[in-house]
């Protein structure tokens, strides 16, 4: 097992990484400020202009679509290296590529199971970076850590399907640029359990789709919000299927395979800044008459943090080069990216707990990205499905050789 990325994924990183730097770091404040004068003009989910500035120097330097191995040349562990670099950076390195979720699994999906028609009217535009998705799975009333649990239905009439339910955390919902919405919902509630669903293409300027509110996160409105939606005898052309009925599961697994990865690699860039603060804090600071950097319970604090970010990335990496060469439906591949989906997510909300407390009252201020960061790692373990259910699928794999025939 090779985990060294190609050539070409070694040079991407020395760009990206002077990229980070010499754009990216210094319009994190100016973004801030622009959020919050859009946010004043009851804009709060307008994108703030210094974003699209990004974008623009980003493609210039060709560091664009770097997710798709079809269209960047890029192994899955190539991008790897380059997602963890972005969670640097979260709210606006990802998107500055144009490789934010849930963008990114969407093209993925349009790439590999759209028709033509779909991928002219919706796949080229989100690579241009000129709209935003959306991908509606979750359910607030059913516990959708079990995808089978999913009720909203999508019933054949004609040369249409109607869709009636509820959705929410739906992220990029409340971002105006948001035009196309990937839902799952149940086709044939008599199929066996893993034909029942399946994926649909609905705009979102649909008859019968409506913001119902936006969720927060920790108290957090993001930028592209997290909408609970309500779809009421929403109709859509029978040609919005994606694949075919039945398909959804295949479908979803095929998406948060790398999906999972692109997540977790910057939940570890995430961990990795924060240990940078970390340092860089208690080196600064002087308690009891020496740098916190001297006293014993902060050297535990960031060996702990050096140990555990180095081998969860290794993990990641591991998961990555399993994708690339032995496919998702590899029983082992599965494994991985299940575990992955818990170690990295844990060991991130680990490494910014203890910097923030470091930090003392400035890591739950707004005076760093800490508290921020901190709400997003947490949030991912429950994103993508918690942990108890990746925790189950690594048991039930590691106990299969031992049961009984």
């Amino acid at each position: 097992m090779d985990l060294t990325p190609s050539a070409k994924a070694q040079d991407l990183r020395g760009v990206l990484d002077g990229f980070m730097t010499s754009h990216v770091f210094p319009a994190e404040p100016v973004y801030a400020e622009q959020r919050a004068k859009l946010a004043a003009q009851g804009r709060d989910h307008d994108l703030p202009p210094v974003v699209e500035d990004l974008k623009h120097a980003a493609r210039h330097l060709g560091l664009w679509n770097l997710f798709l191995p079809e269209g960047s040349g890029l192994s899955v562990l190539d991008y790897a290296g380059l997602a963890e670099v972005t969670g640097w950076s979260p709210e606006i390195a990802p998107e500055a590529l144009n490789c934010a979720a849930p963008d990114t699994g969407n093209m993925e999906v349009l790439h590999i199971f759209g028709t033509d028609e779909q991928k002219e009217r919706w796949l080229l535009p989100l690579l241009a970076g000129e709209i935003r998705s959306g991908f509606a799975m979750t359910e607030p009333d059913v516990a959708s850590s079990d995808a089978m649990n999913i009720a909203t239905s999508i019933v054949r009439d004609g040369d249409d399907y109607v869709i009636n339910g509820r959705k929410w955390w739906t992220t990029g919902a409340l971002d105006p640029r948001c035009q196309i919405l990937i839902l799952m919902g149940r086709t044939d509630p008599d199929a066996e359990p893993y034909r029942q669903q399946s994926m649909i293409l609905v705009p979102m300027d649909t008859p019968g789709v409506s913001v119902v509110r936006d969720l927060t996160v920790f108290g957090y409105h993001d930028q592209h919000g997290h909408g609970e939606l309500l779809f009421e005898q929403v109709r859509v052309p029978a040609t919005n299927m994606l694949a075919t009925e039945g398909d959804g599961f295949m479908i979803a697994q095929v998406r948060l395979g790398p999906g999972r990865v692109h997540h977790c690699m910057r939940a570890i860039g995430m961990a990795e800044r924060a240990l940078d603060l970390m340092i860089r804090r208690a080196g600064e600071r002087v308690a009891f008459g020496k740098p916190i950097a001297a006293q014993g319970v902060f050297q535990d604090r960031i060996a702990e943090s050096r140990m555990a970010i180095d081998q969860a990335r290794l993990l990641v990496l591991q998961a990555a080069w399993l994708i690339d060469n032995k496919g998702i439906a590899d029983a082992e591949t599965r494994r991985q990216v299940a575990a992955i989906k818990v170690i990295a997510p844990r060991v991130a909300c680990e490494v910014i707990d203890r910097a923030i407390q470091v930090h003392g009252g400035a890591g739950v201020s707004g005076d760093t990205p800490l508290a921020a960061m901190y709400a997003s790692a947490r949030t991912l373990r429950i994103a993508d499905g918690p942990d108890d259910v990746h925790v189950r699928s690594v048991a039930r794999s590691v106990l299969k050789p031992y049961r009984k025939p």
